[in-house]
């Protein structure tokens, strides 16, 4: 069983998005979330990253320091009270695991690389405990400095949602280089979003959705603008956003913008923003959009919040992927039962919090095979394949990983996979997975004796009540592959009675 969470007063969410990294810090109080102190700084992550897809160096610095800074600030939270998120930017640099060192170690907390249909889905929910509570559809734009992701929800539950590799930093760069604005750069810039936008408009359609809202920087700076230049009372409208069109081909250069609502650093990156969002409007037909305070750290906090009441997105999709493809329940609360078990012999051993090894460990129980669906012969390859490649909601990229590592190496040869050393967390764990697996060969309830395991730095020791060997000689000769398997990768596994 998973260890009781503790009590949080105070937990906090940092956003690392490809223009802006956002610290935003919310108490909890009667189960509610009561946000009180947030941090912005406009690192422009994304103008760092060269053709070669790699960041360079200044960009990285910048991304450091602030992080530093966010540090100081969550001085003193517990690990379980921080979530960090990263979006695009560290999605496409080809050296972002470079950085991701150095920055976690910077912040002082783990960050997680998540997908762009992962990053649609935490909008959403931010963006809908923001609105008020209606039972018609909404679509909920966000554009961010290296992506748009595109939501379709009712209530808070997200139906239909896409993440489009265009964003305000990226266009703003590639159509606006020197910051110089022509007739000819907005058509080129708005006819590229709309070609993206094209192979997305059928589920996206008026058809499909009753209100339209944008989310994050561009949207609420555009609706700010338009209401200080009398345009609107602060909605995005098809006729004001052909305005500050106007507006910008007008002062011919965003480094001399000079607009009321419009920052320095937003300016440097409103053109391709605008430009992503009027082709949003005329590919879609939305004529009127309102905007939403909140945007992907405030689902994340909401996200971390459901957790800490059981209630997380995590544990509902292993579930649904469980019915979706048919899993053995009986099986897995055999394995699992006996891997916790096992865990437990030497959780002193762990590095991570126990909490989080027995979510890995169960997760990859009831995944393990999920495979057998598509084929017997290597399901476990099939089931790893899965986990690593599809949405999976509540899931960083990392996360799948990791698990999809535990599922392709709960069976057979070691050799063919990256094994972590010794010493690495996730190697305790596919030793847990591989023997709880094995000694329910025979999908028995009451199969399996007495084990003892153990952990040293010199490998792994199994201990079996006296005699049980010789009154099973299948599991035996399993054993004796499996010593060979380890032996194979230089990690001992001894077996004793």
């Amino acid at each position: 069983m998973a260890t009781q969470k503790p009590i949080l007063s105070e937990i906090a969410a940092v956003d690392l998005g490809s223009n802006s990294f956002r610290l935003q810090l919310a108490r909890v109080v009667d189960g509610q979330l009561i946000f009180h102190d947030s941090l912005r700084e406009p690192v422009r992550l994304g103008a760092g990253l060269g053709k070669d897809k790699r960041l360079d160096a200044d960009a990285q610095r910048r991304a450091i320091d602030c992080l530093k800074r966010f540090g100081e600030r969550l001085r003193g939270l517990p690990p379980q009270a921080v979530r960090a998120v990263a979006t695009n930017t560290f999605r496409v640099a080809k050296n972002s695991a470079e950085l991701l060192a150095e920055a976690e170690a910077a912040l002082g907390f783990p960050i997680e690389i998540i997908a762009g249909r992962e990053e649609a889905r935490m909008i959403f929910v931010g963006v809908s405990h923001s609105l008020p509570a209606a039972t018609h559809k909404r679509l909920v734009i966000d554009i961010g400095g290296g992506s748009t992701e595109f939501i379709i929800g009712q209530g808070l539950e997200p139906i239909e949602m896409e993440s489009l590799y265009m964003g305000c930093v990226s266009y703003s760069l590639r159509f606006f280089p020197d910051g110089k604005i022509t007739e000819d750069s907005l058509v080129k810039a708005q006819l590229a979003a709309a070609s993206e936008i094209q192979n997305i408009r059928k589920n996206f359609s008026t058809l499909s959705w009753h209100e339209a809202v944008g989310s994050s920087g561009t949207a609420r700076s555009l609706g700010e603008i338009m209401r200080l230049q009398g345009v609107t009372d602060g909605a995005i409208t098809h006729a004001g956003l052909l305005h500050l069109r106007d507006l910008l081909l007008k002062g011919k250069d965003s480094k001399k913008l000079q607009l009321q609502g419009l920052s320095p650093d937003r300016a440097a990156v409103l053109p391709g923003g605008l430009c992503i969002m009027l082709a949003a409007f005329e590919a879609l037909n939305i004529d009127h959009m309102t905007t939403a305070s909140s945007a992907l750290r405030e689902g994340v906090l909401y996200e971390l919040l459901g957790r800490m009441h059981h209630q997380d997105t995590r544990e509902e999709t292993v579930n649904s992927f469980m019915r979706r493809y048919h899993v053995d329940q009986d099986q897995v609360t055999r394995v699992q039962k006996l891997a916790l078990a096992l865990l437990d012999q030497v959780d002193d051993n762990l590095s991570m919090n126990k909490e989080t090894a027995e979510h890995y460990l169960i997760w990859a129980v009831k995944l393990h095979e999920i495979g057998i669906s598509i084929a017997h012969s290597g399901y476990h390859k099939h089931s790893a394949y899965i986990v690593e490649n599809a949405d999976m909601p509540g899931f960083s990229k990392m996360e799948q990983l990791t698990l999809g590592l535990l599922v392709r190496a709960q069976r057979r040869s070691l050799t063919k996979i990256t094994l972590p050393p010794l010493d690495d967390d996730r190697c305790l764990l596919i030793m847990v997975l591989r023997l709880a697996i094995l000694f329910h060969r025979n999908r028995l309830d009451d199969s399996h004796p007495a084990l003892e395991l153990m952990r040293d730095n010199t490998g792994f020791s199994l201990a079996l009540e006296s005699g049980w060997l010789k009154d099973n000689p299948l599991t035996e000769a399993e054993l004796s592959n499996e010593v060979a398997y380890w032996k194979d990768v230089s990690i001992p596994l001894l077996i004793s009675e």
